[in-house]
């Protein structure tokens, strides 16, 4: 290997978990599971093709509670029927040494009656998304929310019997743990809302049940992650001043990692354009070396992942470049880095693994931005002081 990178250096984490290098597949929507969320073998063939060169794989995200399924094919992880699906999958997502960890979560008012089955779906507090179409949402009962944080407990449990190596809360993207934090979503008076502290409350009770549950039933060292995005862009929304306050107090919690979901690994803040510095580097100076942190958006080269283990970030996220290369990391390491593919053809894509349902999900929401060989391309930049239609990958 004629060069020596910094993301293909191991890490082992303040649990005793040791991970071979320091690239990451962040979780990325496949919309390919069972109606009812149970994992289908299309899922299990692209997990197996895509795992085995970097460290960590976090999985697409899985549903805690039956009110928390924000879209179709999504994966559930509600009951314990599930678990012979979710120990195939994490054994698929283990190849030659890569640490699985699966993403689970509840959608909150980021879903619909459809989707739910006639169901109203449920938030914080009854405040539409700014989005086309957006439902109000119904305002969870204080006993419902206590039994949302019963049911990530129960998800803990479920993926540490079925082999994972840990679970990410996804409270980013704007679903149910983003909107109890943010102030446009949240607008309780009761111990779940009011000030900041109080609406990072149900964040740090979710937190604190998954840690008792690793503590009663894993039988390894078991990773506990946290995913964030740092700004809004509503009024009122989540301010960069809200997110280095939350990240102080994450760092102070039973986690083992914080993972910053933007578009851009480099976006400046969405809400003052004269801010110029990086929000990932300002987040790492709040979290000034308490937890590991994971940096993801429109990184692609290895230059690029490179580029972010220089400025001093523990992990680098490539999303939809592992899905047009699943051998990124195989072929740094053979020296093979002219053999990296950088964009995607539609008749490359059994090939990949990747779905008619995945594709259509790419196709509508990412457009451009998948890097399709036949059609207009995009710059990856133009998402530096935006949001991008691939946060997090």
């Amino acid at each position: 290997m004629s060069k020596k990178y910094k993301f293909l250096e191991p890490y082992t984490f303040a649990n005793g978990v040791t991970v071979k290098n320091r690239v990451v597949i962040p979780p990325m929507t496949e919309a390919s599971g069972f109606e009812e969320g149970s994992i289908t073998s299309d899922e299990l063939r692209y997990f197996r093709m895509h795992s085995g060169g970097v460290g960590l794989f976090i999985s697409p995200v899985a549903n805690v509670s039956v009110s928390g399924k924000g879209f179709e094919g999504e994966l559930a992880i509600t009951d314990d029927r599930y678990l012979p699906g979710l120990t195939k999958m994490a054994s698929a997502m283990k190849q030659n040494g890569t640490k699985a960890i699966l993403q689970i979560f509840h959608a909150g008012r980021m879903s619909n009656s459809k989707i739910l089955r006639g169901e109203r779906p449920v938030s914080a507090s009854s405040v539409a998304a700014e989005r086309p179409n957006a439902e109000v949402p119904r305002e969870l009962t204080g006993d419902e929310i206590n039994q949302i944080i019963t049911d990530f407990g129960e998800a803990t449990r479920r993926a540490i019997q079925a082999g994972f190596d840990g679970v990410e809360l996804h409270g980013a993207n704007t679903y149910l743990l983003q909107q109890f934090f943010s102030p446009h979503s949240n607008r309780r008076t009761d111990k779940w809302g009011g000030d900041v502290d109080g609406r990072m409350s149900f964040a740090l009770a979710v937190i604190k049940r998954c840690h008792e549950v690793i503590q009663q039933y894993a039988d390894r060292p078991f990773i506990l992650g946290y995913r964030l995005s740092p700004e809004e862009i509503e009024i009122p929304g989540i301010r960069l001043a809200d997110t280095l306050h939350l990240v102080d107090v994450l760092c102070g919690q039973p986690l083992d990692y914080l993972h910053i979901s933007m578009g851009y690994a480099w976006r400046t803040s969405l809400n003052d354009q004269t801010d110029t510095e990086p929000l990932i580097l300002k987040i790492k100076r709040q979290v000034a070396g308490r937890l590991p942190l994971i940096a993801v958006g429109s990184v692609e080269k290895p230059s690029d992942a490179e580029k972010v283990m220089d400025a001093g970030v523990d992990f680098v996220a490539l999303g939809r470049e592992m899905l047009r290369e699943p051998n990124w990391v195989q072929k740094v390491e053979t020296d093979d880095e002219a053999g990296i593919r950088y964009t995607i053809s539609e008749q490359d894509l059994d090939e990949l693994g990747i779905t008619p349902a995945m594709w259509n999900f790419l196709i509508v929401r990412l457009k451009s931005a998948m890097h399709i060989s036949n059609q207009p391309d995009y710059d990856k930049d133009q998402f530096d002081h935006k949001l991008a239609p691939h946060e997090g990958a």
